[in-house]
């Protein structure tokens, strides 16, 4: 395996720096609005409404924005817009004057700046590194992906417990600093400047149609969106299931939670052999079949109530996950045109991500007609559906990625 350039590191180190400031960020707000502000159960849903609605509202329009300018340059203001919120939170709360609509605005603001970075990195990518080392690259950011996932939350909350919400998020606007400083130098990723610039909505219609039409990408945007309504579903019941029925603690909770990241990282070390020896098209199929044979293990505790099982369903959706995002986004970009890349990474984050209150509303409302019990089977069902997809599609089928 051919070393990657030495600018692809320099981008995996502002991608490490990025998601660690991501993860403390998301992790330190609702533990400072409960324990420094005294919110309740609505002030941290109002939370979580601002820390993901950027996500929904502006994924789209930014990657058109990535396709009209320099993906560099959007990449590295989206970190110091961050960075500035981060450093205003720690100033408002050292001054006194920090409130938790105060805390909601500038935690949108900046996941403002995380979707710029996180639409336009794997549009730059292509431009750092050969085509041949797509899937190296993409695994190498997966890695530095799951580290940040699985360490990020703990030494969010370490920090808020021994010192407060101030030095947690002094420490992650330093790392988005430093995230936005390891950039330089690299390709600006930018278009052709004789390229003609059209209307904003034509283009953003342009980079839909495409992704809608393109077998591999409708197929592929279908699964994602199924899978992340079904691993919500999942998500919102598990909590009170687990400490109800599997008699759980708050630590055990959370330990079977973490199996999801380590289930991540094991998938990112042990990539380069799946590459060997798994074609495109069975690696798009692990994950969506890993699914539900993790979803029927959640299930069976109904009939063995252990933590074994719960924590091997989490593994086992978190090593799919990996799997399937470094082949999905080597895919995407093998099939993109390079001047539509942000477009269609925009749209995939948003099939991604606008998927998952949905998810979380389904859960509500299933499980306000048939209790958690109903949730579990819906989860297993959605599931079911994701891998079917997979199964009737071309993903299924593919022997190489395209040229």
């Amino acid at each position: 395996m051919n070393p990657l350039p030495p600018a692809f590191r320099r981008l995996a180190a502002s991608n490490l720096a990025s998601q660690c400031a991501q993860q403390l960020g998301l992790a330190a707000a609702p533990l400072v609005a409960v324990l420094a502000l005294g919110s309740d159960v609505t002030g941290t849903g109002l939370l979580q409404v601002a820390q993901t609605l950027p996500f929904l509202l502006l994924a789209v329009p930014l990657g058109v924005i990535a396709d009209r300018s320099s993906r560099r340059g959007m990449m590295a203001l989206g970190e110091l817009t961050r960075a500035a919120c981060f450093v205003a939170i720690v100033l408002l709360a050292w001054l006194g004057g920090l409130n938790l609509w105060l805390l909601a605005l500038l935690s949108f603001v900046a996941t403002v700046g995380a979707v710029a970075y996180s639409v336009a990195t794997p549009a730059l990518i292509p431009a750092v590194v050969p085509r041949e080392q797509l899937v190296q690259a993409n695994g190498r950011i997966e890695l530095v992906r799951s580290l940040a996932l699985t360490g990020g939350p703990a030494l969010g909350g370490v920090l808020v417990g021994w010192t407060g919400g101030g030095p947690a998020f002094a420490v992650a606007a330093t790392l988005s600093l430093g995230a936005a400083f390891a950039l330089r130098g690299l390709p600006t990723g930018a278009p052709p400047p004789d390229q003609p610039r059209r209307d904003f909505s034509h283009e953003l219609r342009e980079g839909a149609d495409f992704a809608i039409r393109q077998p591999l990408l409708r197929a592929m945007l279908l699964t994602s969106s199924v899978f992340n309504v079904a691993y919500f579903v999942l998500q919102t019941v598990y909590v009170p299931y687990a400490v109800r029925h599997l008699g759980l603690s708050g630590s055990g909770v959370g330990m079977t939670l973490a199996a999801y990241g380590g289930g991540m990282v094991l998938s990112a070390l042990l990539l380069s052999r799946v590459g060997r020896h798994l074609s495109p098209g069975a690696q798009m199929r692990v994950a969506p079949l890993g699914a539900v044979v993790a979803a029927l293990a959640m299930l069976a505790t109904l009939w063995w109530p252990t933590p074994w099982l719960a924590g091997l369903c989490f593994f086992l959706i978190g090593a799919g996950s990996v799997i399937w995002t470094v082949a999905t986004t080597t895919l995407r970009q093998a099939v993109t045109p390079h001047a539509l890349l942000g477009r269609v990474s925009s749209i995939n984050t948003l099939a991604t991500y606008g998927a998952r209150p949905l998810g979380a509303a389904l859960a509500a409302g299933v499980g306000a007609l048939g209790g958690e019990v109903a949730c579990l089977v819906a989860a297993v069902a959605c599931f079911t559906l994701q891998a079917a997809i997979v199964l009737a599609s071309p993903l299924s089928r593919l022997r190489a990625m395209p040229a």
